[in-house]
């Protein structure tokens, strides 16, 4: 602890057990963090106590304080309240940040000939038509894509008339999803009915559309005009797909907000959260938020600022609040939400049923936005969530080793180490271990050689990106307790602190479930989850399997070799070195044979001549 840290420390630990908010200054003395304390004295020496407790994102903090200052306050309630408002006022760097409420959007048709429906931020004065405003930035997405795709309007940037025949229709076309004015199928009196339709379907809503296009529809249909009747009715069908579509996203419970954290990263790189809100009324999602973030350290704490900050800049705070996990003085923060609105605020954290699949909902989303951001699939992202959260890790694992152990009977014993970087193979971290410290069968003290030879690598290799140089966040092996507790004093006399895991299998060789000290952790229910462990189960296998008969086969032809007269084990050892494979032995000519180090014209003739006696 360094000169400056320790003074910090002293003065903290001068400070009131009593009830407050904190303020950290950088050297140019501004505001870097804001928090609140129960007890002032207890939490903000913390931060200058030893960093083994702190995540990375504290510890940058910590390394930028200058001083700091405090208010005490009467209650934690107070602290919580005066705390929002330094923050909106500060806007301290290391604080969750969001932005202040919505502004209003706008669906905005365009003016002039061949007019377009899109999404504006803004009303201008440009002689369009407006239909809004709407404090959703979704919603007006979501009502300007079902428009579009019901009526069948283009999405390009193609001009009209001006673009009329120029070019063939695109494949929005073909998949029935535009009505092609650049091939000149539609005409513009045509495409100006549309414009209307689609301008009443947003102003009325559905069911009012409905019904008015199947009296247009009654009437083409009793006028003869089979095919305009044939549009109709398909833009009908077209209204109940989507209002079909929309009947999935309900709920029994009228007014909620749902709340799912997902992250990605972990001790062996940057780590990235990512923060999904569903917002329903009238039991229908008609609002939906992305909020990627940075580091966001403690889980806990993480979701309770997030709340802070999100209802601190929202105008409407629910009834209800679903949450994915738990928060820091969750009884506290439902007070001040209570406050905010006037009555009773619950916040629940379900299990089961239909809330609990709304969370899951919610946190796939968060999954797939987070996976778009860092180009990689949502499943990936959404598995290792749901398996570090299985594992009780606080950031998913995302570099994980996985050991299996292979051999005949206690002979030519071998192990494989294969990685898996963001949910996928990394072959070129793959390594191989051939047991050395013992002879015979025993699958424990092997794991636990190659464990203990692994990190002694990473001594030796400390530093380079993948492989030995690289400590994984989390450690699986081929088995069960008795693996685990053979390798665990040796991460302990190693001194590194990597979450360790068993595989365990049914009688089929299949992934039945994960291994604890202690106990076992069911994941067939976890789905995602289930299917990455499998995947790693499986490939550990192959690979550790695929290692041993290379070996056993190397070691079958050298004893082989040894039954040739004038062929020691020295020499069938480097022959084999030499040729590297059978078949280039079983094939060589005696002048090749000469070639190899320490060997005979007699020794290769024997050679030539046993291989060529085999094959008669």
């Amino acid at each position: 602890m360094d000169q400056h840290v320790k003074s910090l420390r002293e003065k903290a630990m001068r400070l009131p057990l009593q009830p407050g908010v904190y303020l950290m200054y950088n050297n140019d003395g501004h505001v870097i963090y804001v928090g609140k304390a129960k007890a002032l004295k207890n939490r903000v020496s913390q931060y200058f106590g030893s960093e083994k407790n702190h995540d990375e994102k504290v510890r940058q903090m910590v390394a930028h304080v200058h001083h700091f200052e405090f208010i005490v306050t009467d209650s934690e309630f107070e602290a919580l309240v005066l705390e929002c408002s330094l923050i909106k006022q500060y806007h301290p760097k290391y604080n969750i940040l969001l932005k202040d409420d919505k502004g209003y959007h706008y669906i905005k048709i365009t003016k002039g000939p061949w007019p377009r429906i899109e999404a504006a931020k803004q009303k201008l004065d440009d002689d369009a038509i407006y239909i809004g405003p709407y404090i959703s930035s979704w919603t007006v997405s979501q009502a300007v894509d079902e428009a579009v795709k019901i009526f069948k309007l283009p999405v390009c940037r193609k001009k009209f008339p001006q673009d009329i025949g120029k070019t063939r229709p695109c494949l929005n076309y073909y998949i029935k999803q535009c009505c092609a004015p650049c091939y000149g199928i539609v005409k513009e009196h045509e495409y100006d009915e549309m414009i209307k339709e689609a301008e009443d379907f947003l102003r009325g809503g559905s069911a009012a559309s409905l019904k008015e296009l199947t009296e247009k529809m009654t009437k083409a249909a009793e006028e003869m005009e089979f095919e305009k009747a044939a549009r109709i009715r398909d833009r009908i069908s077209a209204i109940k797909k989507i209002s079909e579509k929309q009947k999935v996203v309900r709920t029994k419970v009228a007014e909620q907000d749902v709340f799912a954290l997902v992250q990605s990263g972990g001790s062996s790189g940057t780590s990235t959260a990512c923060f999904e809100v569903f917002r329903f009324s009238e039991g229908r999602l008609y609002d939906q938020e992305t909020f990627l973030m940075g580091e966001i350290g403690d889980v806990k704490q993480a979701r309770t600022e997030f709340l802070e900050r999100y209802y601190s800049v929202r105008n409407r705070v629910p009834p209800r609040i679903v949450l994915d996990g738990e928060v820091e003085n969750a009884e506290l923060l439902q007070e001040w939400l209570s406050v905010k609105l006037g009555k009773k605020v619950n916040i629940t954290i379900p299990k089961i049923g239909e809330q609990a699949q709304l969370v899951e909902m919610c946190r796939n989303n968060a999954a797939e936005k987070l996976a778009q951001s860092m180009e990689r699939t949502g499943r990936e992202t959404s598995a290792l969530d749901e398996l570090g959260r299985l594992l009780g890790m606080d950031t998913p694992p995302m570099y994980i080793e996985a050991y299996d152990i292979s051999h005949q009977s206690g002979e030519d014993n071998v192990a494989g180490m294969v990685v898996f970087e963001n949910g996928r193979p990394l072959k070129s971290a793959y390594r191989k271990f051939k047991i050395k410290g013992f002879t015979g069968q025993d699958d424990y003290a092997s794991m636990a050689e190659v464990i203990e030879r692994r990190l002694k690598e990473y001594q030796l290799h400390r530093g380079s990106e993948a492989g030995f140089g690289r400590l994984p966040d989390l450690i699986l092996l081929d088995g069960g307790k008795g693996q685990i507790s053979a390798v665990r004093p040796v991460l302990e006399r190693a001194g590194v602190d990597i979450p360790l895991f068993g595989m365990v299998k049914d009688d089929k060789h299949r992934t039945r479930a994960i291994a604890r000290d202690g106990g076992e952790i069911a994941i067939s229910a976890k789905r995602k989850a289930f299917t990455l462990v499998s995947t790693i189960q499986e490939e550990v296998h192959r690979f550790a399997i695929g290692y041993h008969r290379k070996v056993r086969k190397k070691h079958t032809l050298q004893t082989e070799l040894t039954k040739i007269p004038g062929i020691g084990v020295t020499r069938a050892k480097a022959i084999l070195s030499y040729f590297k494979t059978i078949k280039s032995v079983k094939t060589a000519e005696i002048e090749q044979l000469k070639l190899v180090p320490g060997m005979t014209k007699p020794a290769a003739q024997a050679v030539y001549q046993y291989f060529r006696e085999q094959e008669k």
